[in-house]
């Protein structure tokens, strides 16, 4: 039996149908050119055509070798982003968690869970409480599993009731909730205003 031309030009479309969806997401025409100004080698832009970057992410990258993020953590971004299936749009939260200290190891493990742009800022905020970073890591790990833990703002609250690192975390450990850690702040407070403010009635001194 004959094919029908209706029936060719249905296969037809149906073979190259894979084809022309990829098409529409490639990007044979990026321009690189600000990625080689500002100091991005041409190995690493190589890298970059082969995970077809947009201009878009050019621009992301471009801020990030501004600030001294190196070739190999660029393009280690952009990979773990195209892994959760979007493009790499997070290098300012990046950036800011490079400036507070966090190693591009770390950096790169909240970017492989795809929460840069969620936990940056409560990152920074628990580095800028002053905690030891094995607690900090702790706490970062425990938020990427999705696990219970406090806020950064009630951690600092406790912190400053006096409360010790060892406790905070013991209290965190054991499933303390945001609520749960506000009535601790707020008691503990309470006690520290009235702290050393009894009367204490002095006696009169005899003639």
């Amino acid at each position: 039996m004959r094919n029908s031309p209706f029936l060719a030009s249905v296969l037809a479309t149906v073979f190259f149908l894979p084809a022309i969806l990829a098409g529409c997401n490639s990007h044979p025409m990026t321009d690189y050119r600000a990625l080689d100004k500002a100091g991005m080698w041409t190995s690493g832009m190589e890298e970059l055509r082969k995970l077809n970057v947009s201009d878009a992410e050019v621009t992301q990258l471009v801020a990030l070798k501004n600030a001294g993020v190196g070739d190999e953590m660029c393009i280690a971004l952009v990979t773990a982003a195209h892994g959760h299936k979007h493009p790499f749009a997070s290098a300012e939260s990046a950036k800011k968690l490079n400036s507070a200290g966090y190693t591009d190891e770390q950096i790169l493990a909240i970017a492989k869970d795809d929460k840069l742009d969620v936990l940056s800022g409560d990152a920074i905020m628990l580095r800028l409480i002053g905690l030891a970073d094995s607690n900090v890591q702790m706490l970062l790990r425990r938020r990427m599993k999705g696990l219970p833990t406090l806020s950064s703002a009630e951690i600092a609250r406790l912190k400053n009731t006096e409360l010790s690192e060892k406790e905070i975390i013991a209290r965190i450990e054991n499933g303390m909730t945001d609520a749960e850690a506000d009535a601790e702040a707020s008691a503990r407070e309470k006690a520290q205003a009235h702290s050393g403010t009894g009367f204490v009635r002095t006696r009169a001194r005899r003639r």
